[in-house]
């Protein structure tokens, strides 16, 4: 009987414990490339709504390196907990930037991307390896800013999406400035973030053993698409698969990828 009234009185303290509080997931924060705008992340911010997460995306003016890297840092100061930084292509550049020495940023995802070490211009790491075909086709206005042959977007850009698709990109292209291929970040947050990357196999705007390099060197966790330059375009749900697993592994406090 006395045995009974004790498991009883236990059930009771056990049922009146509070649950262990759930914790917060990260916000995700979405960087664009060259070329493009926040608005090429649509379907991307929809797959991660829709699995619970709060996301945003930059909307950066591409005009340079420094003040592209500023604007990300002030929309992550902005969120209200921990951050999950996403790059794609020249946006892994400012995601590596933006997230040195912040410690609200858990985790970064390169997405067929640069990923420049501190003081290390942009076009480093490139020259090392053969020029892709998108150089070819890059055409420079007066002021220096830099877009994609329309006649060569499909091709040396985004391959495996719908030619009317690739029709829109080429008409929507946001301008690069020319010279943020000879600039650099005072530091690099993938050396102390873990990180995770996606090679695009079949990347004509990055060379593909560039974008291995980038993530060796990172110590990230690699996943190999057989894309063209804009994955996330299309294979979104990879992308989407690789993000969420960046977000779970800081979220418990755990990382399958390693800083140096």
């Amino acid at each position: 009987m006395r045995t009974g009234h004790i498991l009883k009185g236990l059930l009771a303290l056990m049922l009146a414990a509070p649950a262990p509080a759930q914790q917060a997931k990260p916000t995700i924060v979405l960087v664009h490339g060259a070329f493009a705008d926040a608005a090429s992340w649509s379907g991307i911010i929809d797959r991660l709504q829709k699995r619970g997460y709060n996301v945003v995306a930059v909307e950066n003016t591409l005009t340079g390196l420094p003040q592209d890297v500023a604007t990300t840092k002030r929309l992550v100061d902005a969120q209200p907990g921990n951050v999950v930084l996403v790059g794609h292509s020249y946006g892994g550049a400012v995601i590596s930037g933006a997230s040195a020495n912040d410690p609200k940023v858990k985790a970064l995802v390169f997405v067929a991307a640069f990923a420049p070490d501190a003081n290390e211009p942009l076009k480093a790491v490139g020259a090392r390896f053969p020029a892709p075909p998108l150089n070819a086709a890059l055409k420079p206005d007066a002021a220096g800013f830099l877009t994609v042959d329309t006649a060569k977007v499909h091709d040396v850009f985004a391959a495996d999406l719908p030619r009317a698709q690739t029709r829109i990109v080429a008409a929507t292209q946001k301008p690069l400035a020319g010279a943020v291929f000879d600039q650099s970040n005072p530091g690099a947050g993938w050396k102390t973030i873990p990180s995770w990357f996606i090679v695009a196999r079949n990347d004509k705007a990055i060379n593909p053993d560039a974008e291995r390099f980038y993530a060796k060197r990172a110590n990230a966790k690699t996943t190999e698409v057989a894309s063209s330059h804009v994955v996330f375009l299309s294979h979104p749900d990879t992308v989407v698969s690789v993000i969420v697993d960046a977000a779970n592994a800081v979220g418990n406090g755990k990382s399958t990828a390693t800083s140096p």
